[in-house]
């Protein structure tokens, strides 16, 4: 099984991927887990990937266009060798 995950911060997974189940798991060669970084994605030199929200008021919110790019090549890939992929989204409550 292979599993990608799309993160900015992928030394963070480095240590959770080698513990437990989960560790055994890629040790035996029965799980594979590929991270990518957006910031691979960026066009600009500084590699941004969030900006300054619509309208105003505190926080960051991510860039679409890198994510977008990060997405499609990584769903790419899996589509190349006919794997099913699946995306986490959030959605608003009704």
């Amino acid at each position: 099984m292979r599993i990608d995950v799309i993160t900015l911060f992928p030394e963070f997974f480095g240590e959770p991927l080698r513990t437990s189940v989960v560790g055994r798991a890629v040790a035996a060669g029965r799980l594979a887990v590929h991270l990518h970084n957006p910031r691979d994605w960026t066009t600009d030199k500084h590699r941004c990937t969030d900006d300054a929200p619509y309208g105003g008021g505190g926080g960051m919110v991510m860039l679409a266009e890198p994510l977008l790019r990060a997405i499609r090549a990584v769903r790419g890939a899996a589509e190349a060798e006919s794997r099913r992929s699946s995306t986490c989204r959030p959605r608003a409550n009704a």
